[in-house]
């Protein structure tokens, strides 16, 4: 897998800017309390989780649910750890 060069993104002002704040969507086990869990998951790893953003949607048979959730971070880095760090989750199936 190569690496992506953002360069000409960040020429034309398109991409990530850090520090900024960000939504990261989580999807996984209905039944494993993720309304709680995701922002729980980010917090730990010391990003500011904006509360009042949580929201979640459940599948069309309510087996998963997705939960979307807004947070600040500084640095490509720690967005990075976020998605790891929710992937790591064995409930979690994948992040957007």
């Amino acid at each position: 897998m190569r690496e992506i060069d953002f360069t000409q993104a960040k020429k034309e002002g398109k991409g990530f800017v850090f520090p900024g704040e960000f939504e990261i969507t989580a999807m996984g086990d209905a039944r494993a309390d993720l309304k709680a869990r995701v922002p729980a998951i980010l917090a730990g790893l010391g990003l500011h989780v904006l509360h009042e953003t949580v929201r979640h949607r459940h599948s069309r048979e309510g087996n998963f649910l997705a939960v979307t959730v807004s947070f600040r971070c500084d640095t490509r880095e720690q967005y990075d750890a976020a998605h790891a760090a929710l992937r790591a989750d064995p409930d979690i199936r994948y992040t957007l």
